[in-house]
């Protein structure tokens, strides 16, 4: 099994959102980063966890974890004129964009962006190096284990 870490922001789809869902299973569409959509593609396995984040928000952080539960397949979103994924240059032969389907597994206790930087164990996670950007990004066996050890103190 391997770990990620899925960005959203959670006026589009939030971790209750997520529970909320029918299946509560959702899409992750809209990711347009060449190495986020590789990511979905080739490295991510049905059954993988992630901590689902919650970016371009007041207070980012870390609300839940959920299960990677389809294979990769296009994202619709990249064919829809006016959507704000569309691109013009994505045809359905070849699509450009894909996504997979995650299903909730939990709502946890929130963890901040600045008090995961405030844990040394976690200096050198993805997510806290300067400029990343990327909504997906692999987590460690360390990382994730040192991120449920901070979740079970929360509790």
């Amino acid at each position: 099994m391997q770990y990620w870490l899925m960005k959203s922001e959670p006026d589009e789809v939030s971790i209750d959102d997520l529970a909320r869902a029918p299946g509560q299973t959702v899409p992750w569409f809209g990711v347009r980063n060449y190495q986020a959509r590789n990511f979905m593609r080739d490295a991510m396995q049905v059954g993988d966890l992630a901590l689902f984040y919650h970016s371009g928000c007041a207070e980012p952080g870390i609300a839940g974890i959920c299960e990677v539960c389809s294979a990769p397949y296009p994202d619709e979103t990249q064919f829809v004129a006016d959507s704000p994924y569309f691109d013009a240059k994505a045809v359905r032969e070849s699509p450009r964009w894909l996504l997979r389907d995650v299903r909730f597994v939990a709502k946890t206790p929130y963890l901040t962006l600045g008090e995961l930087r405030q844990v040394p164990e976690l200096a050198t996670m993805r997510l806290l190096a300067r400029g990343n950007r990327l909504s997906i990004t692999p987590v460690t066996n360390e990382e994730w284990a040192c991120i449920q050890k901070l979740m079970m103190e929360r509790q």
